[in-house]
């Protein structure tokens, strides 16, 4: 087995494992569109997508793995990320490449992003918001109590910021498809 998927077993175990006691799975609800964006892009950008691959895996792992406090899950992420490595004997050159991108891919922080690798797992993470639209409606008017119009305007906002953190050759990469978003469901021309 190769070292994603060693990986993403891991991963999916800890998914499953949070999903079973609280109810939200990562995998389904996040990571995966994480993963499948990021591996796009770095064949689209002509990055390492070994490296790409294994950092959208162990993006967010500090969340479901249930350690250190949600704004610091990238912290605890990247050491997570190089305890899994260490033990299947990934060379530490790479580990620490992997590292980077877990460290520095929240987008709600002005991190500095280094390398092409790094810039598709943040660019990643913010794109799996326009992969999973219902769950932002949900969290709006659920999980917040939001009324219709203050939901939508929630869910609006969230999506032009996500869209305004996004590098500037993946926000043209993402153009026509954040256009249309708006136009249907914002009704904007």
């Amino acid at each position: 087995m190769d070292i994603t998927e060693l990986i993403k077993e891991e991963l999916l175990k800890r998914c499953k494992e949070s999903k079973d006691s609280d109810g939200f799975d990562f995998w389904e609800d996040h990571i995966k569109y994480v993963v499948e964006n990021a591996v796009t892009l770095a064949k689209e950008y002509d990055a390492d997508v070994e490296i790409v691959e294994l950092g959208a895996l162990l993006h967010d792992i500090a969340m479901p793995s249930n350690i250190g406090p949600r704004e610091e899950h990238h912290i605890y992420g990247a050491k997570i990320a190089e305890e899994l490595l260490t033990k299947y004997n990934y060379p530490q050159d790479k580990i620490e490449r992997v590292k980077q991108c877990v460290l520095n891919h929240r987008g709600s922080q002005d991190l500095p992003r280094k390398t092409i690798e790094e810039e598709i797992i943040a660019d990643a993470d913010v794109i799996a918001h326009f992969d999973t639209i219902p769950a932002l409606f949900s969290l709006a008017f659920k999980e917040l109590n939001l009324s219709l119009n203050e939901g939508t305007e929630f869910v609006k906002k969230k999506l032009e910021r996500d869209y305004n953190k996004l590098s500037d050759r993946t926000r043209d990469f993402l153009e026509e498809r954040y256009s249309n978003i708006r136009k249907v469901l914002f009704n904007e021309q």
